[in-house]
């Protein structure tokens, strides 16, 4: 069963209904967003990548949803000081970049093929008074306010650029499930209050239900954010970081952390993840496990020919 594999895999950190197990036995149309605010994608978007190809192939239909409008203003989830705002040209080009992307990862064709979105198609298009009028009336300020992405900024100060955020992403779900059936949104646990105003939105202008998971924030057994490095930040594009040092950055993972990495971010069956968590406990200078990750990421982003090469070069 999905709920229980994603469960397992310690993929799911909140959720909005009690039933939820239930509740994704019938296919659903579901999402999850991706901020443009660079031209690829790094390591940090696998787990939610992951996370939509399992759903796929349980049945469930993906949408991706770039914000090419709400890249323009920045999400504040997380964030301790204003971002630096990109021009719509830059925005664009990266969000057309990164859908190029996500062949990779997800499969577009099919009964249950996956679909591009971009938000600037109906942002954009959204005048000021009549968002304000048709849809900012459904969510009150306190409401907002009480919101972790928008209390942790109150003593720093946030603009009402990125007060509103909240709202344009929660709008943003409305018009997804008004064109598409989406009815479940996923992302990382840092949007849940995103996540519940889209929800709560969408019982407020459209009476219908919807739900959202949220993903844990990962990060390393030694305390270190997930997928920063010296060197800087681990991309899905060869051209920054080359086959070789990714294969490189899998191999050299923690033994504390490679069982977490398997499961959460490969489509490894367990008995597989098992077996490799047992040799890592009884064999670890092997790093078989170490090795096995590498080649499954590596070849998912890459192709298997580069992460075989990759690999032959690490023996060397």
């Amino acid at each position: 069963m999905l709920y229980q594999d994603l469960k397992d895999r310690g993929l799911v950190h909140q959720e909005t209904s009690e039933n939820m197990a239930e509740w994704l036995k019938t296919p659903r149309t579901f999402y999850c967003g991706f901020d443009p605010s660079s031209d690829c994608l790094h390591i940090g978007s696998l787990m939610p990548l992951m996370t939509m190809r399992r759903m796929q192939l349980a049945g469930h239909k993906p949408i991706v949803l770039l914000g090419g409008a709400t890249g323009m203003i920045g999400d504040p989830s997380g964030k301790s000081a204003e971002r630096t705002l990109q021009s719509l040209d830059q925005v664009m080009a990266h969000a057309e970049s990164i859908g190029a992307q996500l062949a990779r990862f997800l499969d577009f064709s099919g009964p249950n093929a996956a679909v591009l979105r971009n938000n600037a198609d109906w942002l954009m298009e959204l005048g000021a008074v009549q968002f304000m009028r048709d849809v900012g009336k459904h969510l009150t300020v306190n409401y907002m306010m009480a919101k972790d992405s928008v209390k942790s900024r109150m003593d720093a100060g946030i603009s009402y650029t990125e007060f509103s955020y909240m709202l344009l992403q929660a709008y943003d779900f409305v018009e997804l499930r008004r064109r598409d059936g989406v009815t479940l949104q996923v992302g990382g646990s840092d949007q849940w209050g995103n996540m519940t105003a889209g929800v709560e939105l969408i019982r407020r202008m459209d009476s219908a239900e919807a739900h959202a998971v949220t993903l844990p924030l990962l990060t390393t057994a030694s305390g270190a954010k997930f997928g920063k490095t010296e060197a800087g930040a681990v991309w899905l594009d060869a051209e920054l970081t080359s086959p070789y040092q990714f294969y490189q950055f899998w191999f050299n993972t923690d033994d504390r952390d490679v069982g977490t990495y398997m499961r959460r971010m490969t489509l490894m069956d367990r008995d597989t993840i098992s077996g490799l968590e047992q040799e890592v406990a009884e064999h670890p200078e092997r790093r078989d496990a170490q090795s096995a990750l590498a080649m499954e990421i590596t070849s998912r982003v890459h192709g298997a020919e580069a992460a075989s090469v990759a690999r032959e070069v690490s023996l060397v």
